[in-house]
């Protein structure tokens, strides 16, 4: 029977698989994607790595740890030094802040320096190879983005401190690195024996030391690891990595952008299983007589139900396979789209069977899970109404089955986010969505219901035909203010965190707000680097210095005894020892105090500080508890003043004793103050400042703050600079504003191309609501016409019954995303919410248009049918 009745409604009946293609699609392509990514990180790890064991940290092997690497009998060994510096480019005159990356040894050993000329990786290689002749050896790779931006080819020249290097090829690729960290730190490679010469490693410099090495095949390196590197650098700033921790780490970040992909994927299934039901919904509504009519003729409620129940299951099925075939097409595309975040330069595109079967599953489960709300009132079909015309009886009651569809689908997409995310904080998701749909729909209901209860009737009758078209039999109201408004609303999100993050490092050419940061300046050098600033007509703002140290203890707690303590003993057994025991709001019979709120943060112990020393607060402070000290007082205790984001790590109160190591020598130091820091301002902020008279004498760099209004101007100045003073830094603003709107337009493409899925979705569902209920549209028609209506007005009623749906739909979805954006920025992302609405404004007018467009191009048969046809029909 399901077949029989399919025959003369295969059309219509296809048109309902065609909402939940796309989900289906987007889902096996984002899967198939995934476990193809997932393979080949597997098995390109080594490359990724570039070697088998990696040994780094901020600060250089010491001797112990260097005779430890000569007891690992390693096949093949490479050093890097990396470190932040200006480069120079004598071709034109141009300077960038990159990444300098001086090696000594030929790696990677596994994968390759991807360059061009291909042979330029190879002559790098023996440039760096211990012992290599200095004349031969002054060569240096430089990463496409600098070559691109500068215009420069193979055979010129880069100045890396105050040594050149000849340009030996462009670096296109390394292990492990991402195309899209070119825009935001470009690299450049020269060798090891060249970098003392250069200058730039002065007391203070920043540098990341990484030993690489290469182990026979049959070598254990995990125990290697755990017996004789784990040890030897336990004491020291100095972490290993494997090729299994890569291949883990790449996973677990690779992991997450899958879960994300997917859960947008997914809101394109949900938008087309509404699409279904509403599908449904429409086909059943004309297909009552005939279920009343098989009712007559003995058959049961539950067997009419069972028979379209079955023609659902089995286009759901069709569905699932079509939306699977073109996922498995779809995923050679991923690759292209997301390939500046990935580390991999090829990311292979075979068929995943499983991706196909898993996508296939879901589409058909969600499908027939929403399909049942308009099928259950198939069972409720009355054989009157075969007999008399007028009988119609309710089939949308209270139904207890249509709360147990409603629980199901609920479990069906919280089942889906935690097998996708593996995490109970995900269930946010499903809830958001079903809040986001709730919203939706009620604005949908309420439109309805007003436009009724206040019907305009001194209106023009275009308008009232119109707005009439909202509320009667067959609209269209709910189906598309809740699918266009989540695709809207999900587009519009983007755009407005998108500009809030532009708006934090942007500057306006107006104002005395710093812009420029002059860094790694060396004390003989900060008189003549100022008034080179100043010659520059560039002010200088502050001169400021800055003291490498790292933390020895907090209320006599070390590293070593805080990371044994796991019951809060440690803390509490120290405070009593130096009798500082401080009431933290119980008796002191109650017991140690929980490990939450006496262990501190591992990176606590584990980062350098770079510190300050000044006698007053600056404009971007504010002390919160305690009193500022800007010298040393006469009892000769030093106070210092503590961030509070820093202060809550560390469990540090007012008048908690920190013992600093301020390179070799200790420091004692007691809380004064706990400060609030705006570290948004593009200006030297500190987590710990001490006062004056104790740290004149240590070993320190200054940085000079200053503002620069044109990039003229700057490039000037860098220029000057880097001739000048080689090893001296800048960061400038404008050119951070740059890498910051390439990476946010990069993020921003993948999610608007995953976000088109939602929309497609939703134009998809309107075309076929809009085929649907053709018919009923052209009875409307013939009516019209018949009383007297031109097919202009038609088309105009038309036209602004769409303007209505599409507008209505736009602002719901702008206006959720509003809420969304305020609350992403609000406890998210912690920045003001100044949120620019032209974005919003575009997105509007965009999809309104959209909307009205197919919504006219859809609806052309209807005033192209002569009435007399209709009328035939009807007869």
């Amino acid at each position: 029977m399901a077949w029989r009745d399919s025959r003369r409604n295969r059309g219509r009946l296809l048109l309902f698989i065609s909402s939940i293609v796309i989900g289906i699609a987007a889902l096996v392509a984002i899967n198939s994607f995934s476990e193809n990514l997932q393979t080949d990180i597997n098995n390109e790890a080594k490359s990724l790595l570039g070697a088998d064991l990696v040994v780094q940290g901020g600060q250089p092997a010491g001797d112990s740890v260097l005779q430890m690497f000569d007891l690992l009998s390693a096949e093949q060994r490479a050093e890097t030094w990396s470190l932040v510096s200006m480069v120079y480019f004598p071709k034109n005159g141009g300077t960038r802040l990159s990444q300098v990356r001086a090696q000594e040894g030929g790696f990677p050993f596994f994968g390759k320096l991807s360059t061009e000329p291909a042979i330029a990786a190879e002559v790098f290689k023996k440039a760096t190879a211990p012992g290599a002749p200095a004349s031969e050896s002054q060569l240096a790779l430089v990463e496409k983005t600098l070559m691109l931006q500068f215009g420069l080819e193979v055979g010129d020249t880069v100045r890396v401190g105050v040594v050149p290097f000849v340009i030996a090829g462009q670096l296109n690729a390394a292990p492990g690195r991402a195309g899209i960290a070119g825009s935001i730190a470009p690299v450049v490679y020269i060798p090891k024996q060249f970098l003392e010469q250069t200058g730039l490693v002065q007391r203070g410099s920043l540098i990341w030391y990484q030993y690489f090495f290469q182990f026979a095949e049959t070598t254990n390196v995990a125990d290697l690891v755990t017996t004789m590197v784990e040890p030897a650098v336990e004491n020291t700033t100095l972490e290993t990595e494997t090729v299994a921790e890569r291949r883990e780490d790449l996973g677990e970040a690779f992991g997450n952008m899958r879960t994300f992909l997917n859960l947008v994927g997914f809101i394109a299934l949900l938008l087309g299983c509404i699409g279904v039901a509403s599908s449904v919904h429409i086909y059943i509504k004309d297909k009552m007589n005939s279920i009343a009519v098989l009712r007559c003729l003995g058959v049961k409620g539950w067997q009419a139900f069972q028979i379209f129940l079955l023609q659902v299951i089995i286009l759901g099925l069709a569905g699932g396979l079509l939306g699977a075939l073109f996922g498995s097409l779809l995923q050679v595309a991923l690759p292209v789209i997301l390939g500046d975040f990935l580390p991999l330069e090829n990311v292979s595109t075979d068929v995943s069977w499983r991706a196909m079967g898993m996508g296939v599953l879901t589409g058909l489960g969600i499908t027939i899970l929403f399909a049942l709300l308009p099928l259950l009132s198939i069972r409720k079909v009355s054989p009157l109404r075969t007999l008399r015309a007028s009988y119609e009886e309710d089939t949308t009651g209270r139904d207890p089955l249509r709360w147990v569809v409603y629980g199901l689908i609920f479990l069906f997409i919280c089942g889906f986010t935690l097998a996708q995310t593996g995490e109970i904080e995900s269930i946010a998701f499903p809830l958001g969505i079903v809040a986001a749909f709730l919203v939706l729909a009620g604005v949908a209901k309420a439109l309805t219901w007003a436009v009724r209860k206040y019907f305009p009737s001194q209106w023009s009758y275009i308008w009232r035909q119109s707005i009439a078209n909202l509320y009667r039999p067959n609209n269209q109201t709910l189906i598309l203010v809740v699918t266009i408004g989540l695709g809207t609303a999900l587009i519009s999100t983007l755009f407005l965190v998108q500009d809030l993050l532009l708006k934090q490092v942007e500057y306006t050419g107006s104002g005395d707000v710093p812009n420029m940061i002059i860094f790694d300046i060396q004390p003989p050098q900060k008189e003549a680097v100022a008034k080179l600033t100043k010659e520059n007509n560039l002010p200088v703002k502050q001169l400021v210095p800055i003291v490498t140290m790292r933390l020895e203890s907090i209320d006599g707690v070390t590293k070593e005894m805080n990371d044994r303590d796991t019951t809060g003993q440690a803390a509490r057994a120290a405070a009593e020892a130096s009798g500082e025991r401080r009431r933290r709001g119980r008796d002191d019979d109650d017991g140690p105090p929980d490990s939450e709120s006496t262990r501190r943060r591992d990176w606590v112990y584990e980062r350098e500080y770079r510190v300050t020393y000044r006698d007053s607060l600056i404009e971007t402070e504010e002390i919160v508890e305690g009193e500022w000290h800007g010298t040393v007082g006469e009892d000769g205790i030093i106070y210092v003043s503590v961030a509070e984001n820093v202060a809550r790590g560390m469990k540090a109160k007012v008048g908690s004793k920190i013992t600093f190591n301020v390179q070799g020598a200790l420091v004692e130091t007691v809380v004064g103050s706990i400060r609030k820091v705006d570290f948004r301002r593009v200006q030297t902020n500190f987590f710990v400042v001490f006062p004056k008279g104790v740290l004149e004498e240590a070993p320190q760099f200054y940085v000079v703050v200053s503002r620069v209004d044109s990039e003229e101007q700057s490039a000037k100045f860098q220029q000057a600079l880097v001739k000048n003073f080689p090893n001296v830094s800048v960061v400038d603003l404008t050119q951070i504003l740059k890498s910051v709107k390439t990476v946010l337009d990069k993020v921003s493409f993948v999610i608007r191309f995953m976000a088109l899925f939602s929309i497609l979705t939703g134009l998809v569902v309107l075309i076929s609501s809009v085929v649907l209920s053709k018919f009923q549209r052209i009875q409307e028609s013939v009516l019209l016409r018949t009383l007297g209506a031109h097919r202009r007005q038609i088309i105009r009623i038309n036209a602004l019954e769409y303007f209505l749906l599409g507008s209505l739909a736009t602002l719901t979805g702008i206006g959720l995303s509003v809420v969304g954006s305020f609350a992403l920025a609000k406890w998210s992302l912690e920045i003001p919410y100044e949120p620019n609405l032209w974005p919003a404004l575009i997105v509007f007018v965009s999809i309104t248009g959209l909307t009205m467009l197919i919504g006219l191009l859809n609806s052309r048969e209807i005033v192209r049918k002569p009435p007399l046809e209709v009328l035939r029909k009807e007869v």
